[in-house]
């Protein structure tokens, strides 16, 4: 059988450029759920260090480090702490190639009955927390021309839902920060983008431990008609993290399983409840 070395080279050039050797990242709210995911799937891409910063001390202490996995205490709304860890990464490691602002925070409640102080505590976390670490890393990143930052907005910052209205719009907040810093570090070769997850398992969104198989009634709606899974938004980051992703500039990756695909008419054929 004659082998087809045209296919072959073109799957080795797709998990070349797939691969993450040599490079160096930071990734928040990595102790757990989609951070600890995202942390996983880029030591499996040859990564050459990962950083997985967290607030979660207890949390962060119990994952296993290495020569190519470490730890910080980071709190995302803190300046100096940003500054603290962006410095010892680089006096360690000597640069810094991705950075994964994933850290964030949800909180329940209508308007009306949202506190401000919680609705700035979200606004602090989940925006001010993004802003600062951008900040602390893009001199480092124009310095060598080059880098990428990945940020995680939701799919409640693309469509708006009821009783959340303090972490959509901190996530609307994050999609337009995005792009703002697209425009902008575009020129000096750092690539920014953000990812869109829908309903996934994790810690946060799932506190009782649900089992996965379980929540599925909850997502009649969904095209996919589950939850996902951290690992599946960790691909995607991944993906965006990579060369594979060396033209995607501003772009806004829905990890959601069709939720924001569109609205179904219930009861109609090709609804849920008429499929």
């Amino acid at each position: 059988m004659r082998r087809n070395t045209n296919f072959e080279n073109s799957m080795e050039s797709l998990a070349s450029s797939l691969s993450l050797t040599g490079k160096v990242a930071i990734v928040t709210g990595a102790a757990r759920g989609i951070g600890r995911a995202v942390a996983e799937a880029f030591i499996a891409a040859d990564a050459q260090h990962i950083v997985c910063a967290d607030i979660l001390e207890d949390t962060l202490a119990e994952i296993e480090t290495s020569d190519r996995l470490s730890t910080a205490l980071l709190d995302v709304t803190d300046e100096s702490n940003w500054q603290s860890v962006v410095e010892t990464t680089i006096a360690r490691h000597g640069q810094i190639d991705i950075l994964v602002n994933n850290a964030g925070i949800l909180a329940y409640g209508k308007v009306e009955d949202t506190e401000p102080a919680e609705f700035r505590r979200v606004m602090e976390v989940n925006v001010t927390g993004v802003f600062l670490g951008m900040r602390a890393v893009i001199p480092h990143m124009k310095a060598n021309r080059r880098g990428v930052i990945i940020n995680s907005s939701s799919t409640s910052g693309i469509v708006p839902n009821n009783f959340i209205s303090a972490y959509g719009a901190s996530k609307f907040a994050v999609r337009g920060l995005t792009r703002s810093a697209a425009l902008e570090l575009g020129l000096h070769g750092i690539r920014v983008n953000s990812i869109h997850p829908g309903g996934i398992n994790t810690p946060m969104t799932n506190p009782t431990g649900e089992k996965h198989e379980d929540l599925a009634e909850l997502m009649p709606w969904v095209p996919i008609q589950r939850y996902g899974k951290a690992d599946e938004v960790a691909k995607g980051v991944l993906f965006l993290a990579s060369d594979a992703a060396s033209y995607c500039m501003g772009t806004e990756l829905q990890i959601d399983g069709g939720m924001t695909a569109g609205t179904y008419f219930p009861g109609m054929p090709g609804s849920p409840e008429n499929p």
